[in-house]
């Protein structure tokens, strides 16, 4: 799948993509089909850079609530021939997730196409995890045959719906369809979930990893052979090299992570990070600028696992490099550094949005630490990322730094936040939100009463009309 393209974030597109508060506040002034058009174009054409772990479907589920809105776009898109070739979950995965909202809500008319299209569908098990959590028995009953009817009963098809039995997220349908009486469907489906779960045992007698009596040499040789099959075991095996390292190993380790084999460095720079040994934040600064990008990136990601003093004093030599370990080094410090790191912490921020701009990862840790360290200067900067980052997850943390950082957002950008698609984002606008505004209290007791809202929102939510509640 190709990177969405964001729209402008002053227009209502835009807003809308990025799952902002004003983007439902702006729909909701402006023309019908033009708020239905853009909301059509952002469910059809998912707008997350990380569509695993960003949330909008609620947030669009809302809004077609809020506009009356028909689903005849999302049936178009469901059933288009590109279901057939374009087998991607990220395709209809938005769709299906806000059908199955709407249908939480009481749409009967989303609850129907989810029906048809978990029997239809190319991402048909999506669908029925939705239906799962909203559906009747009846209803689920229903799709047995559809469902069953996609794996033909040879030894192949067999397997495949054994495996779709064994991960299903929602296992409901599968259990309901087990007690059915018919031989092609409930004496299948108890077959295919003993034969997944005499799968599963298999693979737990069969481990391909580490045995007891392992020597530093083998745990090497392991990490090698992985990577040269195309995993990264460099993890696993520090973890191992904590079992079965001596003290007499450890130069054999040190050497490995001076110049040993690309696997094998990786592993004894984490091992060694993780045991705060002495020679680790050297031998780290070397590996930082080997050729070799799995090494490189490897002694960054150490650095960045260690919480010693050590490493925090490192980092304030480290911060001003021009590198990916400078980088880091500032993301050290905002995380755990003290008060008289702010200005570098400030520094760092400022450089990343103008040279990468507001979606460059090292922000996550930036923004964070300036809310932590409470750098009040850091407050424009802020306001920047908020209104111009893609990502909600970035912008929920920029929304906590400026709680902290800024006496404005209190009757400002908190007050659109109790609209975000980020339950964690309303969170904090419930908590903070000017309750002079007239819209705070209104969108308050909607939230409290929503039973699709999460219960931490809810909890803040109840905190503020507490009898000893602040105002703000």
């Amino acid at each position: 799948m190709f990177d969405p393209v964001i729209a402008p974030s002053g227009t209502l597109l835009g807003l809308l993509q990025r799952g902002r508060g004003d983007g439902t506040l702006h729909a909701l002034a402006a023309p019908r089909d033009e708020a239905l058009a853009a909301l059509n174009t952002c469910v059809l054409s998912d707008p997350r850079h990380d569509w695993q772990v960003e949330n909008r479907s609620l947030y669009y589920a809302r809004l077609y609530l809020d506009l009356h809105g028909g689903l005849a776009e999302i049936e178009r898109h469901l059933f288009a021939a590109d279901d057939i070739v374009d087998t991607e979950e990220q395709r209809t995965g938005l769709a299906i997730s806000v059908l199955g909202h709407l249908a939480a809500y009481g749409r009967d008319d989303a609850l129907a196409l989810l029906r048809r299209y978990a029997g239809t569908g190319t991402n048909w098990a999506w669908a029925l995890d939705e239906l799962a959590l909203r559906d009747d028995d009846a209803g689920l009953r229903s799709l047995a045959g559809p469902v069953l009817a996609r794996f033909p009963r040879t030894p192949a098809g067999d397997a495949e719906l054994a495996a779709a039995v064994r991960d299903a997220f929602e296992p409901r349908p599968w259990r309901l369809w087990e007690e059915d009486p018919r031989e092609a469907v409930g004496a299948r489906v108890r077959a295919a979930r003993e034969h997944g779960s005499f799968d599963r045992w298999q693979r737990q007698l069969r481990p391909s990893g580490p045995r007891p009596g392992w020597s530093v040499q083998a745990v090497f040789d392991w990490a090698e052979e992985g990577l040269e099959r195309g995993n990264d075991l460099h993890l696993p095996a520090a973890r191992c090299l904590t079992a079965v390292a001596g003290p007499g190993d450890r130069p054999l380790i040190v050497e490995a992570a001076r110049s040993g084999p690309d696997a094998a460095r990786c592993a004894a720079l984490h091992y060694l990070a993780e045991s705060r040994d002495p020679a680790v934040l050297d031998l780290i600064e070397a590996a930082a600028q080997s050729p070799s990008r799995t090494v490189a990136e490897s002694a960054v990601q150490a650095f960045e696992r260690m919480c010693g003093d050590e490493a925090v004093e490192r980092a304030r030599r480290w911060v001003q490099r021009p590198d990916a370990l400078g980088a880091s080094a500032a993301g050290v410090l905002a995380c755990r550094g003290e008060a008289r790191d702010a200005r570098l912490v400030l520094g760092a921020l400022r450089e990343t949005v103008r040279a990468d701009g507001p979606d460059a990862p090292p922000l996550w840790s930036l923004v964070d630490g300036a809310g932590r360290l409470g750098i009040g200067c850091a407050a424009p900067v802020l306001r920047h990322i908020y209104r111009e980052t893609a990502s909600s997850h970035l912008r929920g943390r920029a929304a906590r730094a400026l709680a902290a950082t800024d006496p404005s957002f209190v009757t400002g950008f908190a007050v659109e936040c109790l609209w975000d698609c980020e339950e964690t984002t309303r969170e904090v606008a419930a908590l903070h939100a000017e309750l002079v505004d007239p819209r705070v209290p209104e969108r308050l007791r909607h939230l409290a009463m929503d039973p699709a809202e999460e219960a931490e929102v809810q909890t803040a939510v109840r905190s503020r009309f507490e009898p000893d509640a602040p105002t703000v």
